[in-house]
Parts: structure tokens; C-alpha cells; sequence
């Protein structure tokens, strides 16, 4: 299940991520998500059933979902 969540953030972080996004092929959105999952499985606080990290295609991030 997704949810919309507003995001404040500096613009120049947003940037940067949005440039690390376009260099992995990723959507915005995608790369948030990615680098979240990441962080939280580094930390151990992520359920184990949400491990793996899924790939956000260009049709998804338009439709605002994921596989």
C-alpha cells in the first residue's frame, strides 16, 4: 500500500537527489524511497518482508506507484 506524505526539503538536498536519481535511472520519488529502505535496513528497522528494495519503473512513478 502507498501513501502520499508532503515533503518539505531544502532545495539544494532535493537537487542533489534529483541528480543522483537521473545518474541511477530513477525516478525522484524512487530514489527517496530507495535511499529510506537503505537507511532503514542498515539500522535493522525495516520488516524483513520489506527488505528488498523495489524498482520504480517511469510508468509507475507517473501513476505515483511501484511494483
Amino acid at each position: 500500500m502507498r501513501k502520499n506524505y508532503p515533503l518539505r526539503i531544502d532545495a539544494e538536498v532535493l537537487d542533489s537527489v534529483r541528480r543522483w536519481a537521473d545518474d541511477d535511472l530513477r525516478s525522484l520519488n524512487g530514489q527517496i524511497e530507495y535511499l529510506l529502505r537503505d537507511a532503514l535496513r542498515r539500522v535493522g528497522r525495516l520488516n524483513r518482508d520489506l527488505q528488498e528494495v523495489p524498482e520504480v519503473t517511469d510508468e509507475d512513478a507517473a501513476d505515483g506507484k511501484s511494483e
